[in-house]
């Protein structure tokens, strides 16, 4: 069973392609005209060993805003729709990642219930020309569209680029774990019977 998701968004602010192949090898093009976002998601594809072709045109003349939160809501809906019934997927993670003075961590419920708890103290408002506070809104949109139940906690660190990469790098381990094949598990892992 090929699990995979393609969404197409498109909006008077943002023109979006996402394809991506959970049970992958952490292939990765990515291309929204923002560099370090750019970044930011060719780690989140490697570290998750997700294969991901993302592509966005945005009106990054505006600033990037649209571009970050929008391809959050297509990486949400590609991923919901690469799990589909979630039959077999061991559901839950937790990831803790260290980039040389920062530590971070993130855990995740693959729940159906969305909901994001971002703590993070950054001292940079920017990284390049990235405005540091757009990783919260992605990783929102990622979670109301996938039905994540995330966190983010940053445990301590300084330096703005190393947080945000390694929540990055920190989700994609997650998310690698938490979407496993696990064969003791029969059918949704939850006693409800659906997620």
């Amino acid at each position: 069973m090929e699990r995979k998701g393609t969404v197409r968004r498109k909006t008077n602010e943002t023109n979006i392609s996402v394809e991506l192949a959970l049970d992958g090898s952490g292939v990765y093009s990515v291309n929204t005209r923002v560099g370090f976002f750019d970044h930011m998601l060719s780690l989140f594809s490697k570290h998750a060993m997700i294969d991901l072709n993302l592509s966005c045109a945005g009106d990054i003349q505006v600033d990037a805003h649209h571009t970050v939160e929008d391809c959050g809501i297509a990486l949400g809906e590609a991923i919901r729709n690469a799990l589909g019934n979630k039959e077999g997927i061991r559901r839950y993670a937790t990831k803790f990642v260290p980039m040389d003075e920062t530590l971070v961590m993130v855990s995740l419920d693959i729940s159906g219930r969305p909901f994001l708890a971002y703590q993070a103290e950054l001292r940079q408002n920017k990284v390049g020309d990235f405005d540091a506070e757009l990783c919260e809104e992605f990783f929102r949109a990622v979670a109301v569209n996938a039905g994540l139940t995330l966190h983010l906690n940053m445990q301590y660190g300084k330096n703005t680029h190393h947080i945000l990469e390694a929540f990055f790098k920190a989700f994609g381990q997650a998310l690698r774990e938490a979407v496993s094949l696990d064969p003791q598990i029969k059918g949704v892992f939850s006693t409800k019977g659906i997620l």
